[in-house]
């Protein structure tokens, strides 16, 4: 009992310590390099900037000013940050199965029927920086956190600074 209960705790902790976030780099950059950014100007159609884009920005922001990058307009920029929410479908089951069986000694019958699946369209955050000069992403971090359309403003706001605070703890990348 012992062993299991040892066990069960360590799966807990290895799970608990998974990251939220997964990021990649171009290790040819030299990241000491970069001191300014800027965003990188929208191609969309539209002129505005949603709900969530305002949250990114202001998280982005604030993480690049922790980290002591000055930002500054586009032409004068050592990095563009890109960003943009990849919305995703994912099956989600809600309730529980129903089953009716019987039978007697070593023969029976058996019917059930599946929980309740429906679609749920949830987005990803995914954040690039952009060199300037060579116009190549040299750092991109993803959310392994979804937003979905059932959350609050509050909690969508708190998913987005979370989420960007610990892509940013991974930037710059160590390089040992």
């Amino acid at each position: 009992m012992a062993r299991i209960l040892v066990a069960a705790l360590v799966t807990l902790l290895i799970t608990g310590c998974a990251s939220n976030v997964v990021t990649d780099y171009n290790s040819a950059a030299v990241f000491g390099n970069y001191s300014t950014w800027a965003f990188m100007p929208d191609t969309g159609e539209t002129s505005f900037i949603s709900l969530d884009g305002s949250r990114v920005q202001n998280a982005v922001e604030r993480e690049l000013n922790i980290k002591s990058m000055r930002k500054v307009a586009e032409p004068e920029a050592d990095l563009l940050v890109s960003w943009r929410i990849v919305e995703e479908d994912r099956l989600e089951q809600s309730g529980v199965g129903v089953g009716l069986g019987f039978g007697t000694g070593n023969f029976g019958w058996g019917i059930s029927s599946p929980p309740p699946v429906r679609e749920v369209k949830e987005g990803k955050l995914v954040v690039e920086l952009v060199d300037t000069s060579s116009k190549e992403v040299v750092w991109r971090a993803s959310s392994r956190r979804y937003l979905n359309e059932q959350q609050s403003p509050e909690k969508r706001g708190k998913l987005i600074d979370e989420v960007v605070a610990e892509m940013f703890t991974k930037y710059p990348p160590d390089l040992d």
